[in-house]
């Protein structure tokens, strides 16, 4: 099986799993609600060369295992992988901690890897969420810079390289660009987006314009939030949330937040902006990797 056709199937699976499960397919996914929703008994611990693993029922499942050292976007993928060996009725499967130059594309992949593989990337990003994504953050159909495709990635909760793949598969993305965009430093593209500011290193940006009203957020620690409103500025920072400068700048100085490890949970941000008739309203959700049981896992 080639991987034209491991993500035909997995297209279709994952759609059918859409309907099964409840996924509002327009908005960002919540893998691990999904899980639950599948009656999948789902826990998250450190394992030094995994990133999960997947018990079917005939091994006592269904039952997922997550390598609770993976950062957020990456775990989120491995569940959605797992979750896939479950909706294409997979055999139990150990998905071992490839580098990630590895991690697709690969000719020498089992079938099941491939077709799982191929399902997480459709079932984290459907269209009709791609499609509201490249709305609110471009005004267009298709991206038109590598920024647009990685804040793709950041409202759909999704790696930067994954997201211009799967942009290439939905056909917004033509295979040369693809090719292109994808040999970007994200790191470049965060500090791109953050003026040209010296960024932590894992840090996460998540652009605030018009677009970002009434929207939802999923951050973590570290992660900076960045206006992108003349002459905008926060309204109040709630706990959780300090004013956050770098250190250089390529232009004028710009209204960012960054998140720490004192923010739980979500909460209601406003930004004013003379521009705007009323402020711009946005919920900041905490999103962190999951460590435990899956019932005391935030959503």
């Amino acid at each position: 099986m080639n991987w034209a056709v491991a993500h035909r199937i997995a297209g279709i699976a994952a759609a059918q799993a859409h309907r099964d499960l409840g996924i509002d397919r327009t908005r960002y996914v919540h893998v691990y609600q999904a899980l639950k929703s599948a009656e999948i008994v789902a826990m998250a611990k450190p394992m030094p060369r995994l990133f999960g693993i997947y018990f079917s029922p005939r091994d006592k499942g269904p039952a997922v295992l997550l390598n609770a050292n993976l950062d957020v976007v990456t775990q989120r993928h491995t569940a959605a992988h797992e979750l896939g060996h479950h909706c294409l009725r997979h055999s139990t499967a150990a998905d071992e901690e490839l580098h990630s130059s590895l991690r697709w594309g690969n000719g020498q992949w089992p079938e099941e890897e491939k077709t799982a593989e191929a399902f997480a990337a459709w079932f984290l990003m459907p269209r009709p969420a791609v499609l509201a994504g490249l709305e609110r953050i471009c005004h267009e159909g298709r991206p038109t810079s590598p920024e647009h495709a990685y804040q793709l990635a950041r409202f759909l909760g999704t790696s930067y390289a994954g997201t211009v793949r799967h942009l290439q598969h939905l056909r917004l993305l033509e295979a040369g660009v693809a090719s292109q965009w994808a040999k970007i430093s994200p790191a470049a593209l965060r500090s791109s987006l953050a003026g040209g500011a010296t960024l932590p290193a894992d840090a996460h940006v998540h652009v605030i314009t018009p677009g970002t009203h009434l929207q939802q957020v999923h951050a973590d620690a570290g992660d900076v939030l960045v206006v992108r409103i003349e002459g905008a500025g926060f309204v109040s920072l709630p706990k959780g949330l300090a004013r956050w400068t770098g250190t250089t700048y390529a232009a004028d100085e710009i209204e960012a937040a960054v998140v720490t490890d004192e923010f739980h949970g979500a909460t209601l941000l406003e930004v004013s902006a003379a521009s705007q008739g009323e402020p711009v309203r946005l919920t900041v959700s905490r999103d962190s990797p999951r460590v435990g049981v899956d019932d005391v896992w935030p959503d």
